[in-house]
């Protein structure tokens, strides 16, 4: 059913490159938003000046407008819970941190790094919780002003609950927290900053936010923000407590979990090798979802139509490369021929190529890429593909040349020099019975005697298909390349 009232949120920090996991966490939002007919809010949570950058700002926006993610409210685009910045709202956390004290959701706690430290190792050592202990729940006002007499600061706690907190996960169903594993927690530092763990509700209380579906590594804190929650509606703040979805880990290598720091999790990654943003977004929603038992390549518009928060697996995902660099190879294919032409026009430009750009021959590029497109993973393997085409020479790939010039080569060239010389170069498939000919006559099949050809003709073993190939480099250059070949040979 859909449910237009629909209102998530994707608010990722500024501090580095987007990262895969991110990625699949703003798909699933942004899925579900669509699929509702909804709204998808893009927030920035830039509250961390030591860690955020600016250019981790504009790479986050342009990441999103890349892979076709558009939101309804955010970032250059507004809306009614404008700013949409944390760094642009101090102000609202200031009073509402106000408000939690007032009302006595909140208190100040005076203890040092020191004291917390000790005690929590006491704690451990005894068996018991080594979360906070309540120490300064109930402070009098005579405690309060000793402690600020010495010249302590206080941080802002929040007061959980002293009974457990169950909620119904999206995901995962019903779960319950038991107050000695979910202890009073700080929301502003004591210099006055507010933490994440006030600033994240607060936005989705503000903002009016419907659903919170985020990774599970966050699952943790989800009870000190559904107790926070009920706080801020008792205080007139929030409307309703949202429901929360926590989707699966993503898995790297050796079963653990993807993080930044792993090579294949950034999404810059998979742009310069050229991914398609619908072949990426597509393996990534199979990371904890599937579209059905039988198919697991469809469009992004098909994603959308069936995408459904309850049909998320509560498991692990692993991130599989060669899964993923097929599903795109799918994706390019899909393509039809003047929009695949278009997409592989940066990778035939510099630095991409290792051509002139003045020998860049655009009918002969056009007249390849239907063969071309048919055996591309990334786009950016199209350079190798058809760099035969642009260059005065081949590549000299050493082990392509050792590999298919075996002993008996040189005469085999001749001879199919000779067929291809007086072949109809205007059809592929006669210039493949002139290879087929001359492998006969030196008792070869036909993937023997088109080997040598190929290397000379392209400089390597495997590529386009090979008498497509040699119809558009033509009869002067191939019969050229042959030749130098053969004087190669002969050295």
């Amino acid at each position: 059913m859909v449910n237009a009232n629909v209102r998530v949120r994707f608010c990722p920090s500024p501090t580095g490159n987007p990262h895969v996991g991110l990625v699949r966490t703003a798909l699933f939002n942004w899925a579900f938003a669509r699929h509702n007919q909804g709204t998808m809010v893009f927030r920035i949570e830039d509250t961390d000046a030591a860690r955020d950058s600016e250019e981790s700002y504009q790479q986050l926006l342009d990441s999103m407008r890349w892979l076709g993610l558009d939101w309804d409210e955010g970032p250059e685009i507004g809306g009614p819970h404008a700013p949409y910045r944390q760094s642009q709202r101090m102000d609202l956390y200031k009073d509402v941190a106000d408000k939690l004290l007032e009302g006595g959701y909140a208190y100040h706690c005076y203890c040092t790094t020191e004291e917390l430290d000790t005690r929590r190792e006491a704690a451990r050592a005894a068996g018991k919780p080594s979360g906070y202990d309540g120490h300064c729940r109930e402070l009098t006002a005579g405690q309060k002003a000793a402690y600020e007499a010495e010249g302590r600061t206080a941080i802002v706690r929040f007061r959980m609950p002293d009974e457990p907190v169950t909620f119904t996960d999206l995901v995962r169903g019903e779960l319950t927290f038991t107050p000695d594993n979910v202890p009073d927690y700080g929301i502003v530092r004591a210099n006055g900053a507010p933490l994440y763990t006030l600033v994240n509700p607060v936005d989705d209380a503000l903002m009016e936010i419907t659903h919170v579906l985020r990774g599970e590594d966050l699952l943790s804190s989800t009870p000190r923000q559904i107790a926070l929650y009920k706080a801020l509606i008792e205080l007139g703040v929030a409307k309703a407590i949202p429901a929360f979805g926590h989707l699966p880990y993503v898995m790297g290598e050796g079963n653990k979990k993807l993080s930044k720091r792993d090579p294949q999790a950034s999404l810059n990654i998979y742009r310069e090798r050229g991914f398609l943003p619908e072949g990426l977004l597509n393996y990534l929603s199979l990371l904890g979802w599937s579209f059905s038992a039988d198919q697991d390549v469809f469009t992004i518009p098909e994603m959308v139509e069936k995408f459904d928060i309850a049909d998320v697996n509560a498991n692990p995902a692993r991130f599989d490369l060669k899964k993923a660099e097929s599903i795109n190879a799918d994706h390019i294919r899909m393509l039809d021929v003047k929009a695949f032409i278009e997409a592989c026009e940066p990778w035939l430009r510099a630095p991409h190529a290792n051509w002139d750009p003045e020998d860049f021959d655009r009918a002969a590029w056009e007249a390849i890429a239907p063969h071309a497109q048919t055996r591309l993973t990334v786009l950016s393997d199209i350079t190798a593909n058809v760099d035969f085409l642009f260059r005065k020479e081949p590549v000299e790939d050493e082990a392509s040349w050792n590999k298919a010039m075996k002993e008996g080569s040189d005469a085999l060239l001749r001879t199919a020099r000779e067929k291809l010389a007086v072949a109809d170069w205007s059809s592929p498939e006669a210039l493949k019975n002139a290879v087929l000919a001359a492998g006969e006559e030196h008792g070869l099949k036909l993937g023997k005697a088109q080997a040598p050809v190929r290397v000379a003709v392209t400089g390597r073993t495997v590529g386009l298909p090979l008498f497509e190939s040699l119809e558009v480099l033509g009869a002067e250059r191939t019969l050229a390349r042959i030749d130098a070949a053969l004087e190669k040979l002969a050295s």
